[in-house]
């Protein structure tokens, strides 16, 4: 129940306690996908079909979670701005309209799947021969949209009040939940994929519950109370989350478009390659996703910092993470060398696409360390409320992943070349975000300093001005 000192001058101290329960947090929730996937790839009889399946879905999956950061990433660094700054009754607005915009939100995603599921499907790339059990999860997790988004949306807020451990606990039970309950549900039950997707739901639904339960206890900072929706206060969330909303929904958005290109270019061995890229992103999630709660986690730090006009806060924070996420991408290209076929022999035991999908994930880790500059950049972007340069350096990484995995690149090498596509944009991105940020960040600083001195101006025109340091 300890909140973090996100004004502390120990720096280090302030983004490790951020940043090492975020990343756990995200490596658990990914490791319960992994299990997802590797139950279902061991299902007797029917495992690789199966779990082509999910690896239609998984995509889907990850724009339905996408829009629980549009509201909870979004609006996360104006609360801890608000915090910064002194003025908790801003922030329980904030918290307040976030609540009521995640419900309605995840309203509006459980019916938009539900109806379109069988065009979705087939479109993304199901076959006759995947389809059925697409649809059997798909439907499933759809409808688990109403716990799944508040849940992850709302855990965002108690990250932003300094509670990284709560929020690391709240992604724990769900993944411990999940992991028991699978076994149960598929196996015992013999429900098979769709036993998984009913484990995923109701896992979620413990995350749910624990992350509402504690934002309602006298003992937190600010409590989630009801409040009159603001729609310039919705607007704000929206417009700073549409950069991680971007993220990670054009993420599932060129996976899908993959799977397509996957499906129709692979001929007769199309669901083969798409087990075999379902296994590829299982590991690369390994390295995305806990490096996304690196940079995501670490932001309430630099929003207050941002909030309380502290420049040399926000400058040491910022170096901190940025070596965080090259650490981390330097460990996981080091062990893809030495990890990748144990990881893939956990999901199948067939030759080929074992072979295929160890080649996929030392292609796909080419461009890791190079990707912890574009995260850490554009995230800390998001952070200080600058989200036209978060959202455009984010598109431009996605169209360069569009125009290589989907056009360019199957039509010159053939399918094995989709799999270059992850790399070659995770390396231009790169490029290009630290040359912007080089350039953009020191006057998004100076900007926020000089609104300072200037309001001071104003009100105290009689007062020398003494240059910021």
């Amino acid at each position: 129940m300890k909140a973090i000192n996100l004004g502390s001058s120990n720096v280090l101290s302030t983004v490790l306690k951020l940043i090492i329960p975020a990343m756990i947090a995200q490596f658990i929730n990914v490791l319960y996908s992994i299990v997802d996937r590797m139950y279902v790839g061991n299902i007797e009889g029917i495992g690789d079909t199966a779990l082509a399946a999910v690896g239609v879905c998984a995509p889907i999956t990850t724009i339905i979670s996408s829009f629980a950061f549009l509201i909870g990433t979004g609006g996360a660094p104006l609360f801890a701005m608000a915090l910064g700054e002194g003025s908790e009754e801003r922030a329980k607005k904030i918290l307040a309209n976030a609540a009521a915009s995640l419900a309605a939100v995840a309203v509006f995603v459980a019916a938009l799947f539900l109806a379109l599921h069988r065009p979705l499907l087939y479109a993304f790339g199901a076959s006759d021969n995947t389809y059925g059990y697409a649809k059997q999860y798909l439907m499933i997790y759809a409808a688990g949209a109403l716990f799944s988004v508040p849940g992850t949306g709302l855990n965002q807020y108690i990250t932003a009040q300094g509670y990284s451990g709560i929020a690391m606990l709240s992604t724990v039970i769900g993944a411990a939940a999940n992991i028991a309950l699978d076994p149960l549900f598929i196996f015992a039950f013999r429900l098979n994929v769709a036993g998984a997707a009913i484990a995923t739901i109701i896992s979620q639904l413990f995350t749910f519950i624990f992350v509402v339960t504690f934002l309602r206890l006298k003992g937190t900072k600010i409590r989630l109370c009801p409040a009159k929706p603001d729609i310039k206060v919705i607007g704000n969330i929206v417009k700073l989350g549409l950069s991680p909303f971007i993220i990670m929904a054009s993420d599932g958005l060129i996976i899908i478009l993959q799977n397509a290109v996957l499906q129709q270019m692979g001929g007769a061995d199309g669901d083969t390659w798409i087990t075999v890229a379902t296994v590829v992103q299982a590991f690369f999630s390994l390295t995305s996703m806990p490096m996304l709660g690196i940079s995501e986690g670490s932001q309430p730090v630099l929003s207050y910092a941002y909030g309380a006009k502290n420049e040399k806060l926000i400058k040491r924070a910022e170096v901190r993470i940025v070596c965080a996420c090259v650490i981390f991408t330097v460990t996981m290209t080091v062990l893809s060398l030495f990890c990748a076929a144990p990881f893939v022999s956990l999901f199948t035991d067939n030759a080929d696409i074992t072979g295929k999908a160890i080649w996929g994930i030392r292609i796909f880790m080419i461009g890791a360390i190079p990707m912890a500059f574009q995260y850490a950049f554009v995230d800390c972007f998001t952070a200080l409320g600058q989200p036209k340069y978060a959202i455009t350096l984010s598109l431009i990484r996605k169209i360069v992943f569009f125009m290589g995995s989907i056009i360019a690149m199957p039509l010159i090498w053939g399918v094995e070349a989709v799999f270059y596509a992850e790399p070659f944009a995770d390396i231009c991105a790169a490029i290009l975000s630290s040359t912007v940020f080089a350039i953009v960040f020191p006057k998004v600083i100076r900007r926020r300093i000089n609104g300072e001195d200037c309001l001071k101006r104003r009100r105290f025109p009689h007062k020398k001005q003494v240059p910021l340091k």
